[in-house]
């Protein structure tokens, strides 16, 4: 044996290229590069280390695990290669002694999942303190497996204290980089909101250098504290089956959360905006980048309320993305001045605003003033409630384009019942636009073929413009005559 293969590192760099790449695979699926590596393991002395490293680097707690139990193993392949789904129906829980065999190499796992709740009982009988993974960095859990990984004696007042001289239990996150959360299909997956909240703030407050962070709701305690974590860069947080109001007013004691320092990217996907909103009101966030809101349900006042919360985070200088969904349709909405929240933004290059519960107020002075606050802007589109009329014309539209050379995406409403440009002074050229969405009522768009010229003159990388409905379709028409005439004359061209 070469005398570089006996350097663990060398080894450890030339084995990880057996890895493949990750892909979907059904449950209890060896994949090549796990046998691959169970063969390097067994090869030699010198190779088992490392490959046994590897092997158990990343781990799913499902029927691939589980295949290392002696009694286990013969129940989930008795029908060929692939275990049966139902396999595990009326199987006993692991034993002490099982999970042992289970979790032997548990100190060697860094990334860890647990998500087949159908598997959930059979985990049930081991001990709390039987679940150690000193060297996990990544989790990602369901809600009903947090009760294993929690001792029932662990009480709230210990958390709020939580050091190294408190049991292992309370400090084995301490060391996790990245944790997701996810909540069960069905809404009675787990006890209750309440006791999902309970667990998931409790592991959150337990991990001392997370990077990125992804689950349902937490309580204000876990806000409070992951505000003090100068790791943290990334926030993901609810989904719409746990969503409720905010869980409780704020305490006195925790009113504004310390600054997230380092948190770059924001995002909440939920029913309702009312916790979004409480914890915008109440937080800073200095590094912020990307902001996102998916909820079902955004009333105008709740998005004034949103809006005028971000704008005074502290992100003016930084903040790059916002996005803002709702998909709720009320036509008895009242319209929503948004734009003016926004306009400290000056570093913004990402603006998708999507709101179906109100009308954004929004007409050409409006947008030629958001553009000159937005110099770096690529992807524009704003989509509300006005399905019947824009305020917003050709003339608006084609005065902003040279306002944002940069501009890559642009989805808006236009008023389509006259063509306020003049075919023989055309615009200047826009050569970064690629994707134009332009809804309109549905009129037919009169001089559809002067203004089919003037898009191909002034905007070279639109193919087609996009809208809901056909009010294009006659512009469309002639921009494919004009670009087919012009590849055909360049062929020709070329020919000579």
């Amino acid at each position: 044996m070469h005398q570089a293969l006996l350097i663990p590192e060398v080894l450890l760099e030339i084995f990880s290229h057996v890895i493949e790449e990750p892909s979907v695979l059904p449950a209890g699926f060896i994949s090549l590069s796990q046998k691959s590596l169970a063969a390097l393991a067994t090869t030699c002395k010198t190779f088992y280390e490392p490959a046994m490293t590897l092997l158990w680097n990343e781990m799913d707690m499902s029927e691939s695990l589980l295949g290392c139990v002696t009694r286990l193993h013969p129940l989930m392949y008795r029908n060929g290669r692939l275990p049966v789904w139902n396999w595990a129906v009326g199987v006993r829980p692991l034993s002490v002694d099982e999970a042992h065999q289970l979790l032997r190499h548990s100190a060697r796992i860094r990334s860890l999942i647990m998500l087949a709740n159908r598997l959930l009982h059979l985990f049930s009988d081991i001990p709390v303190m039987l679940y150690d993974f000193p060297s996990l960095i990544s989790l990602t859990i369901s809600t009903r497996y947090l009760k294993f990984l929690l001792s029932n004696t662990l009480h709230r007042h210990h958390l709020a204290t939580a050091s190294e001289d408190l049991p292992p239990f309370v400090t084995r996150f301490a060391a996790l980089e990245r944790l997701s959360v996810i909540t069960p299909d069905t809404i009675d997956a787990f006890d209750s909101t309440a006791d999902a909240l309970s667990r998931i703030s409790d592991v959150v407050r337990l991990c001392k250098q997370l990077i990125t962070l992804s689950c349902p709701l937490f309580d204000w305690a876990a806000w409070r504290y992951i505000s003090n974590l100068s790791t943290l860069t990334r926030v993901d947080v609810g989904d719409t089956r746990t969503d409720a109001t905010p869980p409780s007013p704020l305490e006195r004691d925790i009113t504004n959360f310390s600054p997230f320092s380092n948190v770059t990217a924001l995002s909440f996907l939920l029913h309702g905006a009312a916790y979004a909103i409480t914890v915008m009101q109440h937080s800073q966030f200095p590094s912020l980048k990307e902001f996102k809101l998916d909820v079902s349900v955004l009333s105008s006042l709740e998005a004034e309320q949103l809006f005028r919360a971000l704008s005074k985070c502290k992100a003016c200088e930084t903040l790059e993305k916002i996005i803002v969904y709702s998909s709720h349709y009320d036509p008895q909405t009242n319209s929503l001045s948004v734009i003016p929240y926004l306009l400290c933004f000056t570093q913004l290059r990402t603006l998708n605003l999507a709101c179906y519960d109100f009308c954004i107020n929004l007409d050409d002075d409006i947008l030629l003033e958001a553009v000159s606050a937005w110099p770096h802007m690529r992807n524009l589109e704003i989509e509300d409630l006005r399905f019947d009329y824009s305020p917003i014309t050709f003339r608006g539209i084609f005065t902003m384009l040279s306002l944002c050379p940069q501009l890559d995406t642009l989805c808006i409403s236009i008023d389509t019942t006259t063509v306020d440009i003049d075919p023989d002074v055309e615009p200047a050229q826009h050569t970064s636009l690629r994707i134009l969405e332009l809804n309109s009522p549905g009129h037919q768009i009169p001089n559809a073929e002067a203004l089919a010229h003037v898009i191909f003159s002034c905007l070279p990388r639109i193919k087609w413009v996009q809208c809901k409905g056909r009010g294009w379709d006659e512009v469309n028409m002639h921009l494919k005559s004009l670009k087919d005439a012009a590849l055909h004359a360049t062929g020709a061209a070329s020919n000579t």
